[in-house]
């Protein structure tokens, strides 16, 4: 029997290239993406075209409403930050306003539901301590401790009928080694969007931390942007 696979599909570089590892292990993917009230919900147009590229069974749609709680450039009144380089955004110690509250959680526990529900065996989550913002909820000690409680609160859990595992392949690659391990499994990056402020025509602004950590990631990898940009 083959086995099944939760992909959490934000439409990004990541996201797109954990489905890829996952379908290159012959998993059966079936991925989740949330309209939670995010600013750029044009990913939402990205991760349906990434489910039909990458021949997803199941492609489902969630919708929550974290603009109730705010605080985050993402889903309330606040400005997404635009720096000039990925160096600039280094130099920041504190969490930035892009981090939306307890959003990895609020998606995992979602996927962790309808895991159960299909019996699969793990959940994969493009998460990435080496290249990414200084997120809490991308570390690997929040991923050890979400797949500890997930296999104590559930009853395929309890029951050991499944025992679930949250698969991280990304936590410790670049935004580069991500790029050049996806384009090899054939990903096409121009269908995916990483952009936090994007124009209505789709475009991506170019200085936002995603923007900046893609156009590096890219050129890292030696291998050329897709994106449109309309920051520059």
């Amino acid at each position: 029997m083959t086995d099944k696979a939760i992909i959490l599909l934000s439409g990004g570089i990541d996201s797109t290239t954990a489905m890829a590892i996952a379908k290159s292990k012959g998993k059966e993917i079936y991925s989740l993406s949330f309209r939670y009230g995010q600013r750029h919900s044009i990913e939402l147009e990205a991760s349906k075209k990434i489910a039909q590229y990458l021949k997803a069974k199941e492609h489902k749609i969630i919708d929550i409403d974290l603009r109730q709680f705010g605080a985050s450039a993402l889903t309330d009144e606040i400005d997404v930050p635009k720096h000039e380089s990925v160096e600039e955004i280094e130099k920041q110690k504190e969490i930035p306003i892009t981090y939306v509250p307890a959003r990895n959680t609020i998606f995992l526990s979602y996927a962790l539901g309808w895991a159960e529900v299909l019996k699969a065996n793990a959940i994969y989550i493009g998460v990435t301590a080496v290249d990414y913002s200084g997120y809490p909820d991308c570390r690997p000690e929040f991923i050890e401790a979400f797949e500890k409680m997930a296999n104590l609160a559930t009853k395929t859990g309890v029951t050991k009928k499944t025992v679930l595992k949250i698969e991280t392949p990304l936590i410790n690659l670049s935004k580069a080694q991500i790029i050049q391990t996806g384009s090899k499994l054939g990903v096409d990056y121009s269908i995916t969007i990483s952009c936090y402020d994007p124009d209505l025509m789709g475009r991506s602004c170019g200085r936002c931390d995603s923007c900046l950590h893609r156009i590096k990631g890219f050129k890292e990898a030696g291998i050329k942007d897709p994106t449109s940009y309309y920051g520059y």
